[in-house]
């Protein structure tokens, strides 16, 4: 299995150290003056494995925000390299994350994170329960899915009934909301933007803004967005959209990196990508 040590933007990865009063990239940290206080020693180091889905070009990759939290994190990243998002393709998946959420955990990973929420939610809500959990006490290392940091931010946030939406197609649609129904939640819509799974990058985010106040609009007694899918440029949308709707927007990307956030221990506030980073409830 290869593995990247590279950060979500393809580019080499920065370890991140407190120097005096600031976070500064570790290769910088010699710009600073011999004997100044430096608490890098004393920061715990933790690693992070993650199994994408896709490898997307970077060009055609949404913004990481787990590039943001300012903690000494390494991630580490195989992918599944799925092309067509087809229940198809997904169905027989599931021995090839485990595999490579197997290496992460011999390798010493803090935390493994099979990603991409579709795979898991064809099993159902119940069945990726207990798989995950089989796999925690095999690996005995941490592990959460897409699909199981989403329902517990929902949770968090103390949404019952949402609307939601997706870059996939109906059939699939009604599978995602038949998980989080089992999930105990109320979903109103599950809509799809209706763009090809290879060229959802190429969507621009206005459209994908427009596109999600117009499903918010059809359900005046939500009390919440859910965007299912990482690979939607729309993260810029997310606070906009929460001012324009007045409620609160699970999203995949900020979800991700305030799930990882619990997960180590930690509590770094991040603005500009909605409610749930902002403010990191839970």
């Amino acid at each position: 299995m290869q593995v990247k040590a590279v950060n979500p933007s393809g580019k080499p990865f920065i370890e991140w150290v407190f120097t005096g009063n600031r976070f500064v990239p570790r290769k910088n940290q010699d710009r600073h003056k011999q004997g100044e206080p430096n608490m890098a020693d004393n920061e715990k180091e933790y690693l992070v494995g993650t199994v994408r889905p896709t490898d997307r070009p970077e060009a055609g990759q949404e913004l990481d925000l787990d590039t943001l939290i300012p903690a000494k994190i390494k991630f580490l990243y195989s992918t599944m390299n799925f092309t067509q998002g087809t229940a198809e393709e997904f169905s027989t998946s599931m021995p090839g994350y485990e595999d490579k959420a197997a290496e992460f955990a011999k390798m010493g990973a803090n935390l493994v994170r099979p990603s991409g929420a579709p795979p898991f939610m064809l099993l159902g809500y119940q069945k990726e329960q207990e798989l995950i959990a089989s796999w925690e006490k095999k690996y005995n290392v941490p592990m959460w899915t897409s699909g199981q940091n989403h329902v517990k931010a929902l949770r968090t946030l103390g949404m019952k009934k949402f609307v939601g939406a997706s870059y996939f197609p109906e059939k699939m649609n009604n599978i995602f909301a038949r998980y989080f129904t089992d999930a105990g939640f109320e979903v109103l819509a599950m809509e799809g933007i209706g763009a090809p799974f290879a060229d959802v990058p190429k969507v621009p985010p206005e459209k994908v803004l427009e596109f999600m106040l117009t499903v918010a609009g059809k359900h005046k007694n939500a009390d919440g967005i859910y965007m299912l899918g990482s690979a939607w440029k729309s993260v810029e949308i997310i606070e906009r959209l929460e001012k324009q709707t007045g409620l609160t927007v699970v999203h995949a990307g900020p979800a991700r990196a305030w799930g990882t956030q619990l997960s180590l221990g930690l509590r770094h506030k991040i603005q500009g990508y909605g409610k749930l980073l902002a403010e990191m409830p839970g």
